[in-house]
């Protein structure tokens, strides 16, 4: 198809030329058609002829190839599928336009009258032709490219409206079958260039406490993993700990003075925070001790196995803390501290240093991002010959791209460090480390958390909050929402606890990712809970009356392939399409979201699907019950569209780390 195209790109510049040569020449001889005893003429003449045959021939050819059907699979998006509808009928119509991107647009449903897409681009054609010289209304071009367009088995009808829009109306026997195969084959992730991708988030330092600032890395970080994972890409997920530096030295010391058996018995650590401040609190007030801590830093990077030994041991106790946090989050991550990149860190020295790339600077090694040297120098070796963030930075993303072979790095760190990010990346593209056409990194940053005062959330008593001590308090709420509704009367021990975890860790996950990341957003336990809005309590109570539908028909839907291929789903009602069409929109959204890693839209996409299902269900009975409370009919076709619905909304859930319960 695109060999042809470019011939007749190529044949049609030709012919242009040849006709302004014959123009040249009648101007010249003053004679209205081609003289034939002028042989310049009819060798120009016979030259034209040949020309358009093979034109013909061409143009055949493409509007052969271009008009056979498109065919669709369980994993195509429609947004993609329209544009490429579209460019077939753009390089059939216009090839001289053949590479213009293609501009499609999902119409409001509150504007069903005008389509469910629609293609835009006859507007951007006409004023690209009046540039080159050529008069075309839109309309003109539009109705071209509806001429032009393959068939296609997702679409019903193109109409042309307005100053030349191409209405897409979208089959209702190809929705009924792509909502079937869902059901029958679960849903397929949509097509995308896999990858092999890093995942760097939470990343807490050992012998502190997490707290509420590691909250939205974690939180973002694990549905960006889960997000990239369904799309088949080949996952690394990282833990950047904090578990290197000059404050182990004071930890060590500490540990030492306070358990001076702790070779031989692991020692009570109960608060690693406690102990934190009290190794702090002496370090800053006792001369001895701060020069101990110092010689157990050096003794520490030099392997001395007791250093060696207390500093295993803090770790430890560390990572039972931060393992509970990650368990009732449902968090999972490989941990590579800091100190993972100790060897590496002298190789990237020696390896910056024999490109050239380190200055002296008062007794520092630094680097500049850029040739000129601009921008704020990265600092690769201190005065005292230690490293810096800047030196481990470099060496993990040497060691991500040439050792992981790693083609897409994200590092999930709030929006302060995005300078600190952007100087990394430059650095490590200068020193051809990092290849960016052949490499992708992206700082997904994100704004901070406040209080409902507006400012940074925190204590009444002005301390950070403590992020087992927030996920306490959303237990406490839920249950209390639950006990008020009476769900404790109804569910038993074991379902009231679930329906509380996934209320409690669901309306924090949710309150988090429903916002756009980069801004900051306002902690609400109130506004969480909320069941009423785009709140993950909504979602999760029209998921729950979802799934009491085919409950309520017992053995009827256990089997469903049985009622599949004896069912057919018919979208005759208006808020039956309603709710197909919102549905298939799943493959666009989460193409959508994994292009820029913005999880909102995925978000707003449940909000919008349990919107439709209400509306849906209001108005189309699925069920049919007596006075006595009887059934007496089922509409099965509605309530296999509420199975989809319920299948949509999992998969979504899942990605976002919402935890779905069949009762609630």
């Amino acid at each position: 198809m695109s060999e042809l195209i470019s011939e007749l790109k190529k044949l049609s510049d030709l012919e242009r030329k040849t006709e302004e040569l014959s123009t040249q020449i009648k101007s010249v001889t003053g004679k209205d058609h081609y003289a034939e005893t002028d042989d310049d003429l009819i060798k120009l003449q016979l030259k034209n002829t040949k020309l358009k045959h093979r034109l013909s021939i061409i143009r055949q050819s493409i509007a052969y190839e271009a008009k056979s059907a498109m065919e669709v699979t369980e994993s195509f998006s429609i947004t993609e599928h329209l544009e490429n509808v579209f460019a077939r009928a753009i390089s059939l119509a216009f090839p001289e336009y053949g590479n213009i991107p293609v501009i499609i647009a999902p119409v409001n449903s509150a504007s069903a009258k005008y389509g469910d897409y629609q293609c835009n681009n006859a507007m951007g054609l006409a004023k690209k032709m009046k540039e080159m010289g050529v008069n075309r209304t839109p309309r003109d071009i539009a109705n071209e490219l509806q001429k032009c367009c393959p068939l296609s088995p997702i679409i019903n009808k193109l109409e042309v409206g307005g100053a030349g829009f191409v209405n897409v109306y979208l089959s209702k026997d190809y929705a009924a079958q792509s909502l079937k195969n869902i059901l029958r084959n679960g849903i397929k992730p949509p097509r995308v260039l896999k990858r092999r991708v890093l995942v760097d988030f939470s990343s807490p330092n050992i012998a502190k406490q997490m707290h509420v600032g590691h909250l939205r890395s974690t939180i973002i970080g694990e549905s960006v993993c889960r997000l990239l994972e369904f799309l088949q890409h080949d996952v690394i997920r990282i833990n950047h700990l904090g578990d290197w530096g000059t404050q182990f030295g004071m930890l060590i010391a500490h540990l030492e003075d306070r358990f001076p058996d702790f070779l031989n018995k692991s020692p009570p650590i109960g608060d690693l925070q406690s102990f934190y401040k009290e190794s702090k609190k002496r370090f800053d007030t006792e001369e001895e001790f701060k020069k101990r801590a110092y010689n157990r830093v050096v003794s520490l990077q030099s392997g001395e196995p007791n250093s060696r030994k207390a500093w295993q041991l803090i770790c430890d106790v560390s990572r039972q803390e931060f393992q509970a946090i990650y368990d009732r989050l449902d968090v999972t991550l490989r941990e590579r501290g800091e100190s993972f990149y100790q060897s590496r860190m002298l190789s990237v020295v020696d390896f910056l240093r024999n490109k050239n790339m380190l200055e002296h600077d008062e007794g520092r090694q630094i680097m500049w991002p850029n040739e000129d040297r601009s921008g704020i120098p990265l600092t690769i070796v201190k005065s005292d010959g230690g490293f810096t963030y800047d030196t481990s930075d470099m060496a993990a993303i040497r060691h991500r791209i040439e050792e992981e072979h790693c083609t897409w790095i994200i590092y999930v760190v709030d929006s302060g460090q995005s300078t600190h990010f952007n100087t990394i990346f430059k650095a490590a593209e200068r020193c051809c480390i990092l290849n960016p056409t052949a490499h992708r990194v992206h700082h997904v940053q994100f704004g901070v958390v406040l209080g409902e005062d507006g400012k940074k959330f925190k204590t009444r008593s002005g301390d950070t909050v403590k992020l087992s001590d927030l996920l306490n308090e959303g237990m406490k709420r839920s249950l209390e929402q639950l006990r008020s509704r009476g769900r404790d009367e109804i569910l038993t021990a074991q379902e009231l606890f679930e329906a509380q975890e996934a209320v409690a860790y669901g309306c924090i996950k949710y309150s988090d990712l429903c916002h756009n990341r980069i801004s900051d957003y306002v902690f609400s336990f109130d506004k969480m809970l909320d069941d009423r809005g785009n709140t993950a309590v909504y979602l999760l109570y029209t998921y729950t009356r979802i799934c009491s539908i085919a409950r309520n028909l017992g053995d009827d839907f256990c089997y469903l392939l049985k009622v599949l291929d004896t069912v057919e789903i018919v979208l005759n009602h208006e808020k039956e399409w309603k709710l197909a069409k919102t549905l298939l929109k799943m493959h666009d959204i989460l193409i959508k979201c994994s292009k820029d890693l913005f999880l909102h839209f995925l978000c707003e996409f449940c909000y919008e699907v349990c919107t439709v299902f209400t509306e849906f269900y209001d108005s189309c009975y699925c069920i049919k019950k007596n006075k006595d409370g009887e059934i007496i009919e089922v509409n099965r076709s509605r309530v296999l569209m509420c199975e989809a619905t319920a299948a949509v909304l999992r998969q979504c859930f899942y990605i976002l780390g919402l935890k779905p319960v069949s009762k609630l």
